[in-house]
């Protein structure tokens, strides 16, 4: 082949590291974007922190108490005033002349005062103070079974056998391992082991806290409960009977065939399915800590005179500005090392600084029209959400709708009826009967109310919903509700039946 040299024009579409960036910085949630810039202070000089502003912020925010307790501090001090004088030559006069070599600061130079160095001691300790540690539970199911088990006295082989069994216990307190399947493995290790010593060590942790612990299946955890109350419980020997011999009814709630078979009058079964009811089907649950996660929203929705106003949370993030004395270092004719380095890094906290504004101002400008478009909602609540999909926010805003997906992801609004994801506005639409439009949230907000009112014994189908529905001029297909009531966890109607 013969070589030869072309020329051909034509487009092609770039992303420059300024667009990169911006674009990255868009679609970073709060925690994420607290952390990229900590990076960015770290590793860029030109950077820094407007300790100013922060100063101001902090000092609006405290301005109402200074105000308030502006006449205690003006006592206290005149207090501290009067009493200074006595106390500071009372202290002088204790201090010896000589003091030994091993002798502590702390032992001598004491203050004449007990209460001053406790204070002192109380604040220093309230400035390390960790709130979330101290009360956060960190004891697990298994920590609390073995510390109930190295209080039971029993043989070594036996709490080798506990501490399996234990170990085979998940985090609900059910047991994950049958007792054969406990023996098989114990024998080989130790072919003594019977399985009857296997199951006597399994009765025994049965017995501890939580009540349930350990059993098999929701039948023997209701049972171990029922065997733990007192013996003049009332209504206990017919719930032992229903859970031995009718659970499958109880769990179909076929109160009809239940009524019969334990020959039971309506009055009678409500009493005793309410002492059921008071049982614990996962006994686990008690005891496994549960981690509280704290969201921090992005934009603050507030009504003031009757208008929706939209801010953005000034605490999600630092104030930041470049560094006059670093940037003033740089100089424009000089090539060297050091001054390159500095004009990279200044040029880089430009534009960090300058796609975060552009972060903040798209954030704001979708806001806002969400809060325009949704502000039935905010007024009204979810019946009055309607339908919104990212196209209307991206003509709304001049903005491509993967740039309003970006915005709107891990992006939270606080508004007077809660935190919610910016996502959460969006929805698809159903058609009425009117013409119009119905927003999927809407109609979620409707099946939730019509079950919230319906009658116990007799809750309402899907079919039934569908009709509901339809009277009020919206028309949804049964499959579609089935769907939707299956999204809000509300189980089908046959599971919601309760025997009043």
């Amino acid at each position: 082949m013969k070589q030869s040299l072309q020329l051909k024009i034509g487009q092609q579409l770039t992303m420059t590291p300024q667009l990169q960036q911006a674009i990255k910085l868009l679609q970073l949630s709060t925690l994420d974007l607290q952390q990229e810039i900590q990076q960015a202070l770290e590793s860029n000089p030109m950077l820094d922190v407007n300790e100013e502003q922060e100063a101001e912020h902090n000092q609006e925010n405290v301005k109402t108490e200074e105000v308030n307790f502006s006449d205690n501090v003006a006592t206290k001090t005149e207090n501290i005033e009067v009493e200074g004088p006595s106390a500071d030559s009372e202290w002088q006069e204790n201090i010896p002349e000589d003091l030994p070599v091993d002798t502590q600061w702390d032992d001598v130079y004491q203050s004449s005062t007990p209460s001053t160095s406790s204070s002192s001691q109380a604040s220093s300790s309230n400035e390390d103070f960790d709130f979330d540690s101290r009360n956060s539970t960190t004891e697990s199911l298994q920590d609390h079974l073995l510390w109930q088990l190295n209080l039971t006295r029993m043989s070594d082989v036996d709490r080798s056998i506990g501490m399996a069994i234990i170990d085979a216990v998940d985090d609900n307190g059910r047991l994950t391992q049958s007792p054969e399947q406990l023996h098989t493995s114990f024998n080989q290790y130790n072919p003594d082991i019977e399985l009857d010593e296997v199951v006597a060590v399994l009765h025994g942790i049965q017995q501890f806290d939580p009540p349930g612990v350990a059993a098999l299946d929701l039948q023997e955890c209701l049972v171990i409960q029922l065997n733990q109350l007192a013996a003049d419980t009332p209504w206990l020997k017919q719930a032992k009977d229903i859970i031995d011999r009718h659970l499958s009814l109880l769990g179909n709630r076929d109160y009809a065939q239940l009524l019969r078979r334990s020959r039971l009058k309506e009055p009678e079964l409500r009493e005793v399915l309410n002492l059921i009811q008071s049982l614990n089907p996962n006994p686990g649950e008690m005891i496994t800590p549960n981690t509280t996660e704290y969201i921090v929203p992005d934009v603050y929705v507030k009504n003031i005179k009757d208008r929706w106003v939209v801010e953005l949370n000034p605490d999600i993030a630092p104030k930041l500005r470049i560094n006059s004395d670093y940037a003033s270092l740089v100089k424009r004719a000089d090539n060297s090392d050091d001054n390159n380095f500095l004009r990279d890094n200044l040029q880089e906290a430009r534009w960090f600084l300058k796609s975060l504004q552009s972060r903040n101002e798209t954030l704001m400008k979708v806001a806002t029209k969400i809060v325009e478009h949704q502000r039935g909602f905010l007024e009204y609540g979810e019946e009055a959400m309607k339908p919104l999909v990212l196209h209307d926010i991206a003509e709304a805003v001049e903005m491509h709708e993967s740039t309003i997906s970006r915005v709107t992801t891990q992006k939270y609004m606080h508004t007077p009826r809660g935190i919610f994801e910016l996502k959460y506005f969006f929805s698809s639409h159903v058609s009425t009967d009117s013409g119009g439009e119905c927003s999927s949230t809407a109609i979620r907000a409707m099946i939730k109310k019509l079950i919230a009112t319906e009658n116990p014994k007799k809750p309402l189908s899907d079919s039934k919903i569908t009709v509901e529905l339809g009277n009020q001029g919206i028309k949804v297909a049964r499959r579609t509700i089935a769907k939707y009531r299956e999204s809000l966890m509300i189980p089908p109607s046959n599971e919601r039946k309760q025997l009043v």
